[in-house]
């Protein structure tokens, strides 16, 4: 899986323990450039040492709810030039709305949360789209949380079921161009997002002991299957939801030791 002469964008370092930084060493080590996307000065700071790490110096401050901020950032991407792929890995919630009750859920932090999480994947995509000129791949990240009830995700799993059903209709709609839209499905990991949800250390615990590996996901196995997605031999899959959990989300009920 070489990615000598792809480049491409990731949106949502936060620090080296985040799922886009694991595969970001992923692609960078199978030989693709990279830019990073990062919101405000305070995440710009965290981003540029890591970004130094995997030799890239193209550091763009974008917010996904501001178009003008998106215009300027896919501006200096398209004086870049070609891009290959796009890793998108971004969602947001409202950390007092992950409590409690989902029927809850304030209009506002809905609204919000629905906009960064998901709509700002259509967003990303539709200007990616021009300077994929060879075709290339859109990837996002997502969580089980949308198919079934997870403790403390609540509007997160209604946004990220939004962002699952976007995935598909992406795909078709690029499909005709060579463009690939996929998800990877991780299951709980200890990133600086996973800490946000409430009981993450007793839910962590859970899918570790009853996943069919007795594992949860890990930061190279996300990249790996992240550089999977984006390169040539994942050349016929797009509109997937690809689990990297352990197998934890096919199992209907805890293992009998921890029933």
């Amino acid at each position: 899986m070489d990615m000598t002469g792809k480049r491409g964008l990731v949106m949502g370092v936060a620090n080296e323990r985040s799922i886009a930084w694991g595969i970001a060493e992923a692609l960078a080590g199978a030989g693709a450039e990279l830019a990073f996307s990062y919101q405000g000065e305070a995440f710009g700071k965290r981003v540029e040492p890591l970004a130094a790490r995997v030799g890239s110096d193209l550091l763009l401050d974008v917010d996904v709810t501001d178009d003008a901020s998106l215009e300027a950032a896919f501006a200096q991407l398209a004086d870049w030039g070609r891009l290959d792929f796009v890793v998108h890995a971004i969602a947001f919630s409202d950390k007092a709305e992950l409590t409690g009750r989902f029927v809850d859920t304030s209009r506002a932090n809905f609204k919000h949360s629905l906009d960064i999480s998901c709509y700002s994947l259509v967003e990303v995509a539709r200007r990616a789209r021009p300077l994929m000129t060879e075709g290339g791949t859109i990837l996002t990240l997502t969580f089980d949380g949308s198919r079934r009830v997870m403790p403390f995700y609540n509007v997160m799993g209604v946004a990220k079921a939004a962002l699952e059903a976007s995935v598909r209709y992406l795909a078709s709609d690029l499909g005709p161009e060579g463009i690939r839209v996929n998800a990877i499905s991780p299951g709980p990991m200890k990133t600086l997002a996973g800490a946000a949800i409430g009981g993450a250390r007793k839910t962590f615990r859970h899918t570790e002991q009853n996943a069919p590996l007795r594992a949860n996901a890990t930061l190279q196995a996300v990249g790996g299957t992240a550089l999977w997605l984006c390169s040539d031999a994942g050349a016929c899959t797009t509109g997937e939801v690809v689990h990297v959990d352990g197998g934890f989300h096919v199992m209907g009920m805890p293992h009998s030791d921890n029933l």
